[in-house]
C-alpha cells in the first residue's frame, strides 16, 4: 500500500461545555492538521494523490468552514451573541473537541472523494488526536 500525508495550517476557537477544567473557557489554536491519502495502485502519475489536490480539496473546506471560526457546540450560549455579532462561528452536535474536528475534517475529505485513511490534528505542539478508519 502507498500512503502520502500533507498538513494543513489552521486556527480556530472553542471551548468545551459541561467539561471540568481549564478548555471549558473560550480560547483558541493554532492547529496543524496532517491527511494522510492511500491507494493500493499508484494513478498515471506514478502518485498516490496530487498533493496540491489535497490542498485545494481539504484546505479550501477547511479555510471555509473552520479556519479562524469559533467551533461550538450547536446549543453552546455562546452561539446566538456571537452570531448577532456577525462573528464567525460552526456549530456541531457535540463538544468540540480536538478528537471531533478531526473526525469532521476525515468525514469532509471522504465526502470529497480522497481516499482518506487517518486525520491527526494537532492542537498544541505537543497534544494531537487522530481519527483513523
Amino acid at each position: 500500500m502507498y500512503r502520502v500525508t500533507k498538513r494543513i495550517d489552521f486556527c480556530y476557537g472553542h471551548r468545551l461545555l459541561d467539561y471540568d477544567g481549564v478548555c471549558k473557557h473560550p480560547h483558541g489554536h493554532n492547529a496543524a492538521c496532517e491527511i494522510e491519502v492511500r491507494t493500493d495502485r499508484l494513478d498515471e502519475r506514478n502518485m498516490v494523490a496530487d498533493f496540491g489536490d489535497i490542498k485545494r480539496l481539504v484546505k479550501g473546506w477547511i479555510d471555509r468552514e473552520l479556519d479562524h471560526k469559533m467551533i461550538l457546540r450547536h446549543d453552546d450560549p455562546l452561539v446566538a451573541p456571537l452570531q448577532a455579532l456577525g462573528e464567525p462561528i460552526y456549530k456541531l452536535d457535540s463538544n468540540p473537541t480536538v478528537e471531533r474536528i478531526a473526525k469532521l475534517i476525515f468525514d469532509q475529505a471522504r465526502a470529497l472523494g480522497l481516499d482518506v485513511m487517518r486525520v491527526t490534528v494537532w492542537e498544541t505542539p505537543t497534544s494531537f488526536a487522530t481519527y483513523i478508519e
